[in-house]
């Protein structure tokens, strides 16, 4: 079984969006690959998903309900295959905290078709924020779980 996090800031946005569309993807291609979340930041640990963001999952039939904030643990390092953060604030921060292994740690939107980037944090936004990050999320969980699939064969 492979292990990957996505990781964000306070993980009630952006990272429990990818956890959820990775897991349902996951899940659809038959891949043995767990998927967490996570934030750098402990303010909002045991917290669930921004009501907006779970409002768009919900809306395309994905289950954010038993998401439960948490803060990235550094033993996790040890226990994921790939780190993604969602911006490159996430991306310093975590590796501020320990020497990883060369291609551990990425951004998430590495894989993103239409280019790499951060995926802006839409918590201070409105409900317009919440689907680009949808959509971004949508589109670069679909290549991770293209490019994992053809690698298992």
């Amino acid at each position: 079984m492979k292990r990957i996090a996505v990781v964000c800031l306070g993980n009630i946005c952006r990272s429990p969006m990818a956890q959820v569309i990775l897991e349902q993807l996951v899940a659809d291609a038959g891949l043995d690959v767990e998927v967490v979340s996570a934030g750098t930041d402990v303010r909002r640990s045991g917290e669930p998903a921004d009501d907006r963001a779970a409002t768009i999952l919900q809306a395309f039939g994905y289950d954010p309900s038993r998401h439960q904030a948490q803060q990235f643990d550094l033993s996790w390092f040890d226990e994921c295959d790939l780190v993604l953060a969602m911006d490159a604030r996430n991306r310093d921060d975590l590796d501020e905290l320990t020497d990883v292994a060369p291609g551990q740690l990425r951004l998430f939107r590495s894989f993103d078709p239409q280019g790499p980037g951060d995926v802006p944090d839409p918590f201070f936004g409105d409900e317009e924020g919440f689907r680009e990050v949808f959509n971004t999320v949508v589109r670069t969980s679909t290549a991770i779980v293209a490019r994992m699939a053809a690698n298992r064969q």
